[in-house]
Formats: structure tokens, C-alpha cells, sequence
């Protein structure tokens, strides 16, 4: 497994290691013990599949309170994956990561609870799968804006994405209510 991190240290990219010979590959996508070692919960207890087409976007999507750690990754077409730290307190408040996952670099992305999560397809379909370290609540689901101009993301261009009404009419990060938003809980302060 390599584990590459990203400019928010909570937010992990893994390539899981294949084998492969003349009858196709074999990959281990999720192992408790293996992954608890590199800093991931094991507490999944939901896992979700989404079909969509090219130039759907969905997110950015967040609940709070029972925020939900995913493990994304893409099993057919390509994704343009973005997490964004929305933890009041944060240091890497409004900052975020985005990264191609897609079914032939087999790579996943671990998104901790405390961000929100959004991705836009980039190939002609795609199915997206993502293990949920909590149950989808929609009383306590909201959206961000994604083109959110205070939080900068460069998405794939050309861009006229297809949206759900919830997002497109999404408010921006400095509208939400901090009250609303997830607080941040450095390991330094868990720790002492």
C-alpha cells in the first residue's frame, strides 16, 4: 500500500497494491487491520455506490452533527475528487485537496469527518463507491457552494456542470453559521 499525503495532513491518498497476470488483477480495497495502521478508522458501517455521467457534479456535501469519514474510490470511469476542511478552527480552514480517482490508477481517498466532499466526473459515465464511517442523517446534511469563490477550487475546465438543486443553490462557506459547522480537535489537544 503506498499512502501519499496531501497538503491537509488528515486527507490521505492510497494506491492499494495489485496483482496481475493473464486472468486479470486482484486487489485487497479495505483490510480493518491494515488500514487502522495508517491512521484510518475502521468503524465503517455504510458503504454507498453512485452512477453518474459526464459532467455531473455532486457536493460539496457535508453532516454535522454525525460527520461521516469516507473512503472514496472510483470502480468505473474518472472523478475529479475534492475535499475541503470546513472545521471551525481549523488551520487548514477552507483550504482543500482535489485529485483524479479514476478505475485504472485504483487510487482511494480518505476524507475525515469534518469535510466536506464533493467530486465531478470527467469520462463519459462513472460509479463511484465510498465506505461511511457514519449513517447518512438528512436532517443533518447540508451543502457549500462549489464554486465557492473564497474557497478557490480549480476545477477541471470546461465546466458547466449538471447539479441538483440543492447544490446549485448551496450558500457559501462565510454564510453558514459557525454554530453549524464541525469544530476542529487537533490530536495535540486530545492527547493532553
Amino acid at each position: 500500500m503506498l499512502v501519499t499525503p496531501t497538503n491537509i495532513p488528515d486527507v490521505l491518498l492510497l494506491t492499494p497494491q495489485r496483482f496481475g497476470d493473464q486472468r486479470g488483477w486482484f486487489m485487497e480495497s479495505w483490510s480493518a487491520e491494515r488500514y487502522r495502521q495508517l491512521g484510518i478508522p475502521d468503524g465503517f458501517v455504510q458503504d454507498n455506490q453512485a452512477f453518474s455521467q459526464k459532467g455531473v457534479l455532486r457536493g460539496l456535501h457535508i453532516q454535522n452533527p454525525h460527520g461521516q469519514g469516507k473512503l472514496v474510490q472510483v470502480i468505473r470511469g474518472e472523478v475529479f475528487d475534492v475535499a475541503v476542511d470546513v472545521r471551525h478552527g481549523s488551520p487548514w480552514f477552507g483550504q482543500w485537496v482535489g485529485l483524479n480517482l479514476s478505475e485504472t490508477n485504483f487510487q482511494q481517498l480518505y476524507v475525515p469527518a469534518g469535510f466536506a466532499h464533493g467530486y465531478l466526473v470527467l469520462s463519459e459515465e462513472a460509479i463511484f463507491t465510498y465506505k461511511c464511517t457514519d449513517y447518512y442523517h438528512p436532517e443533518t446534511q447540508f451543502s457549500i457552494r462549489w464554486d465557492d469563490p473564497q474557497i478557490g477550487i480549480e476545477w477541471p475546465a470546461p465546466l458547466n456542470p449538471v447539479l441538483a438543486e440543492k447544490d446549485r443553490d448551496a450558500p457559501l462557506l462565510r454564510e453558514i453559521p459557525v454554530e453549524r459547522l464541525p469544530c476542529y480537535e487537533s490530536t495535540e489537544d486530545a492527547t493532553a
